[in-house]
């Protein structure tokens, strides 16, 4: 017997598909790395011993290596089949490890790559086994380690001088001071007005908009009543050029997060997982990779696809090369395994995003588009100086690339026929006063695009980084726009103040040199590490001894401390910014920065039927309504993102009517209750809770509706089975394990769990299920 080791169930299962018929092989799935750095970063790396990791089993994988571990006793071959890049080959490592622990007399072990699950690419990889390279182990392993070793020195000292809690990281704090430096240029803008000028011609498809911006009210003005003066103005100028648009070049991992991002809507880290299942599926190729380039085989099947859909006079060569120096892995371009299928995956997220891939691959190998670009101008004269209006408007002479590429640019909408000294009659005229705007907050595909420009980290680890970010709470998702929260704002002033060194673009980008060199065996990894870390770590020591950052300056004079009328200083805590007394400890009054009492609220006042007080309260999540005090039970109602200002009495009464009971089940007993929440209106009764559609609302839903939603099962989400439900030992809320196409899992808000198929998920015991929640 043969055994093959890989990390995803779902890759598995692809993988014996194909290998069925090539002899007695099984293929199982590691399903991740089984061996981690402990939590504890206090015993997690030997310093002293030349920066020895101990690494221990990750949670919820005993039941997984002691399935390989028995299989491993009976194969008479091993194959490590993890993905082709340096994480893949450190969880090939740490397999190999393990095993050598746990079976006695160990089998032939070897390393096999490929950059697609296909049955070629599986079976071509067989024929090339090879050993554990570990020189990528070193460099993985040296990454690791300094983030870890990073991580570790600055957080302790933000959590001595400014709050405990708070962390750093190699990556993800050039990541933030680059947020927190485009928040800085949009706090410090002035914005300027200016007037616009537009001649709106009689023509429905023509309108000329000025060109040149007037910043002069007076003159603006003016220089509309001479314009207004006129019934026709002369086309004095029209200037025709051709322009040549080429295709993009096909996706690297950055290139394809910034695409989906802009195109489908997708976050940096939902757009990997799901090219990671298409990827698993055998659908493309894989899916980390710096190279835009594409193999011979590839461009040869491209050529035929490109000839037979659109003429062999469409089809042009292309071969493209990484700009990046550091572009690591000897993979090509993300593009489909199949070229000749344009659809592909089993979810619609999974068809969108492989539409993406496939149009842009295709194009990639397609002639130029060819586009004829108008402009035309009426020069108008003004106390004898001459100025410009015009409009520009484009026709595509050939499509070329773009009858595939339908995700490229827009073009300009096409001009009438016109010609110069042309008499065009007006209809108005417009002077529009506007604004010039601060630079926008990057999104997601801006801040992927900028932190590739930098060299800052690998594109590979953007969407973790976009997402630790996120949850850490030092950056906020507005829209699609990431904008610093106050605690990412001052935790970014503290490193730049004292750690710019370490925690800036040329740090970071020197560091993937140092990786790259480890990989290539030009470096080793104890020089590498003592180079990167032995400075940092002694700033850190020079810096224990400055003060504790309790205040960050005077808040505005209008506020005073509740308590003593004394001024106002700001501090930070766990929710962000708060003013605190500038007698603290003497005097505790503190105020949100809004004006708010911080904790007790302002009181709105009292509820006429029980004569209760009613506060208003500013909280992380946004304005609340209690009602109550520490003598009587506190009701609490969220008023979400009102504005503390806009909050009344009267609206205060109207939201602490919810959670309201309705009337009891007849066969329990219990209560049945509405409720305004995070998702919208629901019906609760205990710890089982539905949701409340329309046109039903919260004033509107009877008792004996809410029981028959009650007792209505939960839908399931399309394309699953129930396995099992239990109670969660803890919240007692219901757990539903579910059936996919991927696997067996269980939902965590709207993340979804999955559970190796090494599992008996039917009888496995409750805590080793809920376990596989912190398995990364």
């Amino acid at each position: 017997m043969q055994l093959v080791i890989v990390e995803s169930p779902s890759k598995a299962k692809t993988i014996e598909k194909y290998l069925k018929k090539e002899g007695n092989f099984i293929v199982r799935a590691s399903v991740g790395h089984i061996r981690d750095l402990p939590k504890s970063s206090k015993n997690a790396v030997d310093i002293e011993g030349g920066y020895k990791p101990h690494y221990e089993i990750s949670t919820g994988k005993t039941s997984v290596i002691s399935e390989l571990s028995k299989l491993t006793k009976d194969a008479d071959m091993v194959y490590l089949a993890t993905d082709n890049d340096r994480e893949g080959e450190a969880i090939s490592w740490h397999i190999q490890e393990v095993l050598k622990d746990k079976v006695k007399k160990l089998p032939n072990i070897k390393r096999i790559t490929f950059n697609e699950v296909t049955e070629k690419a599986i079976i071509d990889s067989l024929k090339k086994p090879r050993e554990i390279d570990m020189n990528l182990v070193e460099a993985q392993e040296a990454r690791r380690v300094l983030d870890r070793l990073v991580g570790y020195d600055l957080s302790g000292l933000l959590w001595k001088k400014l709050r405990y809690g708070l962390s750093a990281g190699r990556v993800q704090s050039p990541a933030l001071h680059i947020l927190v430096e485009r928040e800085e240029e949009i706090e410090k803008f002035e914005s300027t007005t200016f007037f616009e000028l537009a001649i709106n011609t009689a023509r429905p498809d023509l309108t000329f908009t000025a060109t040149k911006d007037f910043e002069d009210r007076e003159f603006s003005e003016d220089f509309t009543k001479f314009l207004n003066g006129h019934k026709e103005f002369s086309l004095s100028k029209i200037t025709v050029t051709q322009v040549e648009k080429k295709p993009k070049v096909p996706f690297t991992t950055s290139s394809l997060q910034q695409a989906a991002s802009n195109y489908l809507g997708f976050s940096p880290s939902k757009t990997m997982m799901v090219a990671q299942k298409l990827y698993e599926q055998g659908f493309i190729t894989y899916m980390r990779t710096d190279s835009p380039a594409l193999s011979k085989d590839a461009l040869g099947i491209i050529k035929g696809v490109v000839t037979e859909r659109y003429g062999a006079e469409m089809h042009e060569y292309r071969q493209f090369k990484a700009k990046s120096k550091n572009a690591q892995e000897a993979h090509e371009a993300i593009r489909p395994t199949n070229l000749s299928l344009y659809s592909r995956g089993s979810t619609e997220d999974e068809k969108r995003l492989y539409d993406l891939i496939w149009k842009r691959t295709i194009a990639s190998q397609m002639i130029a588009a060819q586009v004829e670009r108008t402009t035309a101008t009426i020069t108008v004269d003004y106390k004898k100086e001459d100025y410009n209006f015009s409009v520009t408007g484009s026709i595509i002479l050939n499509a070329g690339y773009m009858q595939c590429d339908t995700y490229g640019e827009a073009t300009d909408k096409p001009l009438p026929a016109l010609k110069e000294g042309q008499q065009l009659t007006k209809e108005s005229i417009s002077c529009t006063e506007k604004h010039t705007e601060p630079p926008a907050r990057y999104s997601e595909a801006g801040l992927v695009k900028e932190l590739e420009k930098r060299g800052i980290g690998r594109p590979s680890t953007y969407a973790s980084t976009i997402s630790t970010l996120i949850e850490r709470t030092y950056v906020e998702k507005i829209g699609r726009s990431l904008k610093p929260t106050d605690t990412g704002m001052i935790v970014s002033k503290f490193l730049r103040e004292h750690f710019l060194e370490y925690t800036s673009d040329v740090f970071t980008a020197h560091m993937e040199d140092k990786l790259d060199d480890i990989t290539d065996g030009k470096a080793t990894y104890i020089e590498t590490i003592d180079e990167m870390y032995k400075p940092l770590h002694k700033a850190v020591l020079s810096k224990e001894s400055i003060e504790r950052i309790s205040n960050l300056g005077e808040a505005d004079a209008q506020f005073k401390c509740p308590v003593c009328g004394a001024g106002m200083i700001i501090k930070i805590g766990k929710t962000g910014k708060f003013m605190s007394c500038s007698r603290y400890p003497d005097c505790t009054g503190a105020l949100t920065m809004s004006g708010l009492p911080l904790g007790q609220g302002v009181l709105l006042g009292e509820d006429p039927k029980t004569k209760l007080p009613i506060y208003l309260h500013e909280g992380r999540y946004g304005t609340y309504v209690t009602i109550g005090d520490k003598d009587a039970e506190v009701k609490k109602a969220s008023l979400g993102r009102t504005k503390p200002e806009n909050v009344t009495l009267a609206k205060a009464l109207a939201a602490l009517v919810y959670p309201k009971v309705l009337g009891t089940d007849p066969k329990t007993g219990e209560e049945v209750f509405v409720n305004d929440g995070r998702y919208g209106p629901y019906v609760g009764m205990g710890k089982v809770f539905r949701p409340i559609k329309k046109p039903k609302t919260l004033e509107t839903v009877t008792l004996e509706e809410a029981i028959k939603l009650l007792y209505t099962p939960k839908a399931l989400p399309k394309g699953t089975e129930l396995v099992r439900s239990f109670e969660h030992p803890k919240t007692g809320k219901e757990i539903r394990l579910l059936k996919g196409k991927q696997g067996v899992f269980y939902q965590k808000g709207l993340k979804r769990i999955y559970i190796p198929d090494s599992v008996d998920a039917l009888n496995a015991p409750v805590e080793e299920i809920l376990a596989y929640e912190k398995v990364k």
